[in-house]
This record gives C-alpha cells, sequence and structure tokens, in this order.
C-alpha cells in the first residue's frame, strides 16, 4: 500500500492535467488553434500587469525554458507585446495585446462558468478551501525541501 504523501503527489500531477484538458476543450469549443492550453495559462497568469519573463518565471508557475519558448509563441501570435526596458535594454518587458485581452476576457468566462456548475457538484466551497491551505502546505514544505537537499 502506497503512502498517502505519494497518492497526493500523483493527484496533483493528474488534476492539474486533466484542468489543462478542459482548458484545451475551452479553447477548441472557441475554434482557438494557434495557442496551447499552457500558453492560454500562462497568458491568464500574466492578466493585466506587465512583467519580464523571470518575473513570470519568479512567480513559480512555469520552467525557465519553457516560459521563454511559450512567450515567443505567444508574441508571434500577436497574444503578448514586449517592449524593451527604457532603464536596462537587456531586459524586455511582456504584457497582453489586444489579442491577449481578448482570449483573458474568454479563458475568465470560462473559469466562471466552471465555478457555476461547481453548485451541482458534490465539492462545497469550504472543501475547496481545505484542499487550498493543504496544498499551500506542501508548497512550503517542498520549498523547504528544496532548500534541505541543496544545504
Amino acid at each position: 500500500m502506497r503512502h498517502a504523501y505519494y497518492e497526493a503527489v500523483l493527484l496533483v500531477e493528474r488534476v492539474h492535467r486533466h484542468f489543462l484538458e478542459v482548458v484545451k476543450a475551452d479553447l477548441d469549443r472557441h475554434g482557438i488553434q494557434d495557442i496551447n492550453n499552457v500558453q492560454a495559462l500562462i497568458l491568464y497568469n500574466v492578466g493585466t500587469d506587465e512583467m519580464t519573463v523571470g518575473e513570470l518565471t519568479a512567480r513559480g508557475y512555469y520552467l525557465g525554458s519553457n516560459v521563454s519558448y511559450n512567450v515567443k509563441k505567444m508574441v508571434e501570435n500577436q497574444y503578448l507585446a514586449q517592449e524593451r526596458s527604457p532603464h536596462d535594454r537587456r531586459s524586455v518587458r511582456i504584457k497582453l495585446s489586444p489579442k491577449g485581452l481578448a482570449l483573458h476576457k474568454t479563458l475568465n468566462e470560462s473559469l466562471e462558468k466552471q465555478v457555476g456548475a461547481l453548485a451541482g457538484s458534490q465539492i462545497t466551497s469550504e472543501e475547496l478551501t481545505k484542499a487550498s491551505e493543504t496544498l499551500k502546505k506542501l508548497e512550503r514544505f517542498w520549498t523547504g525541501m528544496i532548500n534541505y537537499a541543496g544545504g
């Protein structure tokens, strides 16, 4: 029998993959084929902010090389606009383009529909809050393990 910790780790990964499939299905429903589900989540997390790729990576959501590649693709497909920082010419800042803002709105509407659909499920707001608290504790635990392993 596996330890509950191992089961939780596998479940986190599996749930994330399922959510990515939901995002992909939403993109397909809207006929959007020039951006993938991972890129759409990056776009959603950029939101109305303006930041560097390094700042996006530092948020802890993505691996650096994947972010750079995906940002490049989103710039090519006109979801992101980028410009050099006037203060540091080596630094490139990104923000959503008008096309990116439109997709952000579409993704937000999809997430709101999902929240509305929760009412018909067996998942309560309290359970989601508890799950989030537990995941945050796991995040802190893993951050500590990285520091522990490095020291």
